[in-house]
């Protein structure tokens, strides 16, 4: 147990300098077609490297700030939450290290924040697989290199975010779904950016 959690703070401070390393990069390039900054409020109320931990499994998400837990929610997955997504319609909820790439507060289900699936390895395992072309996997490496939303409209599919309408039961498409109070709470802490790791 104490070696899973030395694992997990270790994993939480790489990906924390990751997110740090894609600000540096590119401070404007993060922000998505469907990005609301005038959403954002001027100051993060948490202050500290924020890095959201779901675990697919446990049915929980956790939100680190600066390598501690701040916070847990329950969560609902896709309908079919075994195993990693791997093509668009498959009801499944991706597993990998992502981050936060768009914000929608305009989503029908209350709220959105946006992960950025598929990952450069996503697209790579894809190519490899001939289930994507060699144009679908640069352009999904050329996204997140620049820290921005990936192309969502490959046979890899896309849109996998955090959002509203209940934590009860594996309901989604593939996203994560919260508790309406839950995702206003994440609305209010994440930024584009943010770390985002998707335990099986």
């Amino acid at each position: 147990m104490l070696a899973a959690a030395a694992a997990l703070a270790v994993t939480l401070l790489i990906l924390a300098s990751s997110s740090r390393a894609r600000r540096a990069r590119s401070p404007t390039t993060r922000t998505a077609p469907t990005a609301d900054l005038s959403s954002l409020p001027d100051e993060c109320p948490i202050d500290g490297e924020r890095v959201v931990v779901i675990q697919k499994a446990e049915r929980a998400l956790g939100l680190y700030i600066d390598g501690g837990l701040a916070r847990s929610y329950p969560i609902g997955l896709g309908r079919r939450p075994e195993g990693h997504k791997e093509r668009e319609g498959d009801g499944r909820t991706p597993e990998g290290e992502y981050y936060v790439c768009t914000r929608n507060p305009r989503s029908r289900f209350h709220l959105f924040l946006g992960i950025s699936y598929p990952s450069q390895l996503d697209a790579q395992q894809a190519l490899i697989a001939g289930r994507i072309t060699q144009q679908q996997h640069d352009a999904v490496v050329t996204a997140v290199r620049a820290g921005s939303q990936p192309p969502w409209d490959t046979p890899l599919g896309g849109e996998i975010g955090l959002h509203g309408g209940g934590a009860g039961t594996d309901w989604t498409l593939g996203c994560i779904a919260l508790d309406n109070e839950a995702i206003e709470d994440l609305w209010d802490t994440l930024r584009l950016g943010d770390p985002a790791l998707i335990e099986p």
